[in-house]
């Protein structure tokens, strides 16, 4: 199409090119797509790479050491901050109070897990949980509605739950209790005897916890208690008074060392760790170092992933070289009829060469509009699924060097059909045909 384009002799060379490219509107778009979605796959993985450890690092709050009765320390902060499942194992009191009495902890807060509502985990805390502790460093709990739980039976809704489960102040709430490793195993079975009355509910936090439901040690107790009493044979509704030291177990212990004012490290920290580890009872985990465990666990997987994105983007460029070098076979006799109005050999190589350059950059522009809406659909299933409150931000180094990658491996693309062109005979492809 070259030749009608260039007719006019007040028309520049973009202009062919760009009409060039309409006239084959299809094949085009096509091309500039496989760009684009090379391109946005690159972004999206670099991005919520860098995002999603960070949200991590910040989600485990200011907890120093973690205590529990996991297999292993990183299961015990998956599950005992992130949530992912209910800690099988349980840590009597009278070791949490061994534990505590042991060291000048600035704070320990036991917890429990195992209970749920509607899928949504339910965690029984000690006060110190609301009062001390932060989900995320420098930024205290802060209610939305309502207070903290201050009794037995009340219950405080993560901001995630409290949407989930559509609960509003004063309504109640009978919880799931299962026996099984699953919150919702083949055990489970609602409490229908005790109701839990919603008394607040927190602001968001933008981490795991915002996904929870929170109540008191000594209502969990009583719950567990019944189930307890009822195999024994005992009627009648558990109370304070009817628990025993079996019934007062928790599943984990938030530990936090003094530290000097303005910094959140403590020196005694690996003391203090190698010290409780020597207990082959309990399991201790740092959660900031599980976290960098994890992310040198996962980061092969992440490097397999980029490499996929990267082969993915050099078969974008083959599809350049493919669609522009199939088209040459038409274009023969316009590129032909160019050279005999006087049109330089080198002026039409860069005219192809700006041709698939033209696409790599349309195609990496719209990888980078691509990628902002594939990071805002992957946070927002993170948010829903683990709680978790990801921001990945195009990197703006990483996005023009795999912008720029994008342009330059269009353009090489092209060379070979620039080559075909400008080895174009004349007198062969003007020739009358027989």
């Amino acid at each position: 199409m070259f030749a009608q384009f260039a007719r006019s002799s007040s028309m520049n060379d973009i202009s062919i090119v760009v009409k060039s490219l309409r006239s084959r509107r299809l094949s085009t778009v096509i091309t500039a797509a496989s760009v684009a979605v090379a391109t946005a796959l690159l972004l999206t993985m670099l991005s919520l790479r860098t995002a999603s450890f960070e949200a991590f690092q910040r989600g485990t709050g200011t907890t120093h050491l973690l205590v529990s009765a996991d297999s292993s320390p990183l299961t015990a902060v998956l599950n005992g901050v992130f949530y992912a499942n209910a800690p099988s194992n349980p840590i009597s009191w009278a070791k949490y109070q061994e534990i505590k009495n042991a060291f000048p902890y600035d704070w320990a807060v036991p917890t429990q897990q195992g209970d749920s509502f509607r899928g949504y985990p339910v965690a029984a805390v000690g006060p110190e949980f609301f009062t001390r502790f932060e989900p995320v460093r420098g930024e205290p709990w802060q209610l939305a509605q309502g207070q903290f739980p201050s009794k037995p039976f009340e219950i405080c809704l993560g901001s995630t739950a409290a949407v989930g489960s559509g609960l509003r102040l004063g309504q109640k709430v009978f919880l799931t209790h299962g026996s099984g490793t699953s919150r919702e195993g083949e055990h489970a079975h609602e409490h229908a005897e005790y109701p839990f009355t919603v008394v607040g509910i927190l602001q968001p936090s933008g981490s795991a916890h915002d996904r929870v439901l929170f109540t008191d040690l000594d209502s969990s107790w009583i719950l567990h208690a019944q189930d307890r009493r009822e195999r024994e044979g005992v009627e009648g509704l558990t109370t304070l008074a009817d628990l025993k030291d079996e019934d007062r177990k928790i599943t984990g212990i938030l530990l936090r060392l003094p530290t000097r004012p303005g910094r959140d490290a403590s020196a005694a920290i690996q003391q203090q760790f190698d010290a409780l580890r020597r207990d082959t009872a309990i399991v201790v985990a740092q959660p900031a170092q599980q976290i960098d465990r994890l992310r040198s666990i996962i980061g092969n997987i992440d490097e397999l992933f980029i490499a996929l994105g990267v082969a993915v983007l050099l078969s974008s460029g083959i599809s350049i070289l493919l669609s522009m070098h199939n088209s040459m076979a038409e274009r023969r006799k316009q590129i032909a009829l160019l050279r005999a109005l006087g049109v330089a050999r080198m002026r039409i190589t860069g005219m192809i060469l700006t041709e698939a350059t033209l696409i790599g950059f349309a195609g990496a522009i719209g990888g980078c509009a691509l990628s902002l809406i594939g990071n805002a659909i992957a946070s927002g299933a993170l948010k829903t699924r683990i709680g978790l409150v990801v921001d990945p931000t195009l990197d703006p180094r990483s996005t023009v060097i795999i912008v720029a990658g994008a342009i330059v491996l269009s353009a090489l693309a092209g060379v070979l059909p620039a080559i075909t062109a400008y080895r174009t005979s004349v007198a062969d492809n003007l020739r009358p045909e027989a």
